[in-house]
């Protein structure tokens, strides 16, 4: 017996010895690796710097060498240089130091978009549409948005000296402004939309955000008199989980699980859960997502959907289940580094498990069903994973037509109501304001005497390719006149598609124009106006049946459908 233990121990110790012979190899092998390539990078920057034809940047072609290696990774692993760093500080706390206002490329300068209501460019009376042409003197022609921001910038107390042109006044005009520390407001709007249902605009999750979203709420329930909530996460990119956690908080019980964390390194797993106690449990909740809601948005929505919290409308979300950690590096550089995947609680992984079918904006486009896989929310209804959340009602997104979007990239909607405002001092309360058809003629009118405004079709450009197609052909000739008579149909006309998309044009022009007497809060409002989402949610508040249909699972929703993860 003692012979038999004494085999198999000499026999565990050899196999034991092998496997850290082995992962020894394995280590030394990948070490070897490391350094080799490192010392071939090394030396090649050597001899590009000494050889190559022209002057080059050093810095310059190192970040580009770091960032094309990061992007083949993932879009979310990235280098911060220290010149970056008061950039990524203020993604994550909505914290600077400015004058407090947007600012656009208008030209050959830059002008201001958004003053910030209640900070330093407002009260010192900038107007949206005021060119800023110097700065402490110096001339700013030419100067991109970020070169001028940073000039902008400085230490909360400084003084900083515009020199602006100002639509309507001959002269330019000096104006002196102390910068502060801006902590831009994460729910820009809050506010009753009928007499029993409050709303909530969360628009990023930024330091401290959960105590606006809890302020916003116990007003909303303890003094306007809310007994249902529509919480609006539609367009918002995330931000710090903690802050996701906390928020999932205020409506989940105390020791609830919120989500969890998983990577390479298992002691930085970790499991998230609500620690506080909540501010509602029962308040009946609806949750608006789109697809530019991603990260801490689909966990909040996640969490709410899994522990039947809360009803999802909208858009199946963007599919950002990645954790990223803060690593420093030399120099006061840092790295923004994936290390886990988030998991919700029925399990699901919000991550798009496949990169190469995503839309245009990054979200999650087609998804197999052999990569889909179903879950069980708290009550039994199924979910399932491949990417984002699917929400319980689906909305179609709204879209727009190619004027309304050259509109837009055009500026026209700004320079217009950078006008409308020279003629008009003041416009009615957002309530009562519409833009009515003397303001979308004069608008049309405005439109159509830019020499300058050009847009293309879609349509027009598939024509013109059949078109060519067909010459190369041969087919051609045969349908020459045939070809015409659609060419005529297709051709653009400017005041016709203005006709024909007036709804869209009427409220995106209506958007701009109250955003410059009512600032953020008042254009907010006016979207709401004709908000297919909002409405859906008023219309399921109405029949509470169909609301907890939907929680219990009487009631099919979208987000158990296969199909639906497609769309």
């Amino acid at each position: 017996m003692k012979k038999k233990q004494l085999k198999w121990s000499v026999s565990l110790i050899l196999i034991l010895s092998m496997t850290a012979g082995l992962v020894s190899f394995n280590n030394d092998q990948r070490n070897f690796e490391i350094v080799k390539n490192l010392d071939i990078f090394y030396t090649l920057f050597r001899e590009l710097n000494s050889y190559y034809v022209d002057e080059i940047d050093p810095g310059k072609l190192i970040k580009t060498g770091i960032d094309d290696m990061l992007e083949s990774l993932d879009p979310y692993t990235t280098y911060i240089p220290e010149s970056e760093l008061e950039d990524f500080k203020f993604m994550t706390t909505g914290e600077y130091a400015g004058i407090g206002a947007v600012i656009t490329k208008l030209g050959d300068y830059v002008a201001i978009s958004e003053p910030y209501e209640g900070f330093p460019a407002q009260k010192a009376g900038l107007k949206a549409g005021d060119k800023i042409i110097q700065i402490d003197g110096k001339d700013v022609k030419g100067k991109t948005t970020k070169q001028v921001s940073e000039m902008l910038k400085g230490p909360a107390n400084t003084k900083v000296e515009l020199k602006i042109e100002r639509p309507g006044v001959k002269k330019p005009l000096n104006i002196e402004i102390t910068r502060e520390k801006i902590q831009i407001n994460p729910v820009p709007w809050y506010g009753m939309v009928d007499n029993e249902t409050g709303y909530i605009v969360l628009n990023n999750f930024t330091q401290g955000c959960s105590r606006n979203v809890k302020d916003a709420f116990t007003d909303l329930r303890d003094k306007q008199g809310a007994k249902k909530i529509i919480f609006d996460l539609r367009g918002n990119p995330g931000g710090l989980l903690d802050e996701a956690v906390k928020i999932a908080n205020l409506f989940l019980p105390s020791g609830t699980e919120v989500v969890s964390t998983r990577g390479k390194v298992k002691q930085w797993d970790k499991v998230y859960k609500a620690n506080r106690q909540p501010v509602d449990t029962v308040m009946p909740l609806v949750v608006l997502v789109s697809r530019g809601s991603a990260s801490a948005s689909e966990i909040v929505s996640g969490a709410l959907q899994d522990m039947d919290r809360a009803v999802l409308i909208g858009q199946r979300t963007f599919g950002k289940g990645l954790v990223q950690t803060t690593r420093n590096l030399a120099y006061n550089a840092k790295l923004k580094v994936t290390t886990a995947k988030y998991y919700i609680p029925s399990g699901r992984c919000i991550q798009a498990v496949d990169y190469s079918h995503r839309n245009e904006d990054g979200s999650v486009g087609l998804v197999p069903d052999s990569l889909i896989r179903e879950f069980k929310t708290k009550n039994g209804r199924p979910v399932y994973d491949g990417g984002g959340i699917s929400p319980d009602i689906k909305v179609k997104q709204k879209k727009y037509g190619n004027i309304t979007y050259a509109l837009v990239m055009q500026q026209m909607f700004f320079n217009y109501a950078t006008d409308f405002t020279l003629k008009h001092p003041s416009i009615p309360p957002v309530n009562d304001f519409t833009v009515t058809d003397d303001i979308f003629n004069d608008f049309k009118q405005y439109v159509l005497a830019q020499k300058d405004f050009k847009y293309e079709s879609k349509t027009q450009e598939m024509f013109d390719e059949m078109k060519e197609t067909a010459q190369k052909e041969g087919y051609y000739d045969a349908a020459k006149e045939q070809f015409g008579e659609l060419q005529k149909m297709l051709k653009l006309d400017v005041n016709k598609d203005l006709d024909m998309f007036s709804d869209e044009i009427k409220e995106l022009l209506g958007i701009e124009i109250v955003k410059r007497y009512y600032y953020q809060k008042g254009a907010i409002q006016f979207g709401l106006k004709d908000d297919p989402e909002l409405e859906e949610a008023k219309k399921l508040f109405s029949d509470m049946n169909e609301y907890y249909g939907l929680l219990n699972g009487t009631i099919p929703s979208h987000a158990g459908d296969r199909r639906s993860m497609k769309n």
